[in-house]
């Protein structure tokens, strides 16, 4: 019998965290408060005293935290990393999801017992990306990007034997995996550097006779009507007029949901799902992580062919996916 798919969940702050061990993930993941993970937000993320604490209740249900060390350092502050990783390795994390490979050399000779996983923003969308990592730093998972057809996810599974996790529901995004151009030419501030798209301190709302307006650097992101739902600022899913004409001109707000292709993922080997989310609420976590936990119970149990989605579980999704709406994202070209 195969191993049965993990559930990794999203864990922005300890209350995250003991929302969605208590509602059924297998591993959470979270980040350190600082430029270390990707999610570098005021009032996200662990300090060392809720470290510890959120490993131990992980442990003390049987559950695993994988820690997020997925930005790239440079030369003036490579030391803020290599302590990270030793305050993993101290912490009793149970794997590391590194991005940069001087990180995976340290961690290997500094720590060989720690279990690294290679992150999304490695970007190794084929499976001679991830064996060159495994050969080299003993990478024992990886987190494929979300440009892949289903078809093209089971060429990469079927040709390395590191373990493949894939994203299965959230937040999508038009950049390769974090790599926002857009958001850096704007704050001159790179998301895999500095660990935030759209940073806060660059982000204003505004009242104004028009209505809400957002903006990023004083860029004007986005216009609200009285009673319309002002969204965080992001360069991708703003509205913008072009030709005389106002529309989501780069990306329209919507979330990636893969429930229904959860038969095949099982079938060509995926080993773990993950829930984007870190940034969102433990109201968000606790009911995606519910959802999600029924539904891999009910593959497991019936098996593949048996399996079938409750449009219970649907509606549950629409209700936080970003505009109401979710789509398939790469994984479905009918075209191809």
């Amino acid at each position: 019998m195969p191993a049965p798919i993990e559930l990794v969940c999203p864990a922005g702050s300890l209350p995250a965290l003991k929302t969605a061990v208590d509602h059924g993930a297998d591993c959470v993941y979270l980040g350190f408060k600082d430029a270390t993970n990707a999610r570098n937000f005021t009032g996200l993320n662990f300090d060392p005293p809720q470290m510890r604490e959120g490993v131990a209740y992980a442990h003390a249900r049987g559950r695993k935290v994988l820690l997020a060390l997925n930005t790239y350092p440079q030369a003036d502050n490579w030391p803020s990393w290599t302590q990270a990783i030793d305050r993993a390795a101290e912490f009793g994390v149970d794997a590391l999801i590194l991005a940069d490979p001087g990180l995976m050399d340290y961690a290997t000779r500094t720590h060989p017992q720690l279990r690294l996983h290679l992150s999304v923003q490695g970007s190794a969308t084929s499976y001679e990306a991830i064996n060159w990592y495994a050969e080299r730093f003993d990478i024992r998972r990886a987190v494929l990007p979300r440009v892949l057809s289903l078809p093209q996810v089971a060429h990469v599974v079927a040709n390395t034997a590191v373990e493949i996790e894939v994203f299965g529901f959230g937040g999508l995004c038009v950049m390769v995996e974090g790599r926002c151009a857009l958001s850096a030419y704007a704050t001159g501030e790179s998301p895999n550097c500095n660990g935030a798209c759209s940073p806060g301190k660059h982000v204003r709302w505004e009242e104004t006779p028009k209505g809400m307006e957002t903006r990023l650097n004083g860029i004007l992101i986005d216009r609200f009507a009285d009673g319309e739902r002002a969204g965080y600022p992001t360069l991708c899913k703003g509205r913008f007029e072009v030709n005389d004409e106002t529309y989501y001109a780069l990306e329209e707000p919507t979330s990636l949901n893969t429930l229904e292709l959860l038969p095949e993922l099982a079938r060509i080997g995926i080993r773990a799902i993950k829930i984007e989310g870190r940034q969102r609420s433990p109201a968000y976590v606790a009911q995606v992580t519910q959802v999600w936990r029924a539904a891999l119970d009910k593959l497991a149990a019936g098996g593949a062919d048996a399996f079938s989605v409750l449009p219970g579980w649907m509606a549950e999704l629409n209700k936080v996916s970003e505009g109401q709406s979710h789509t398939l994202g790469a994984y479905y070209r009918p075209w191809k």
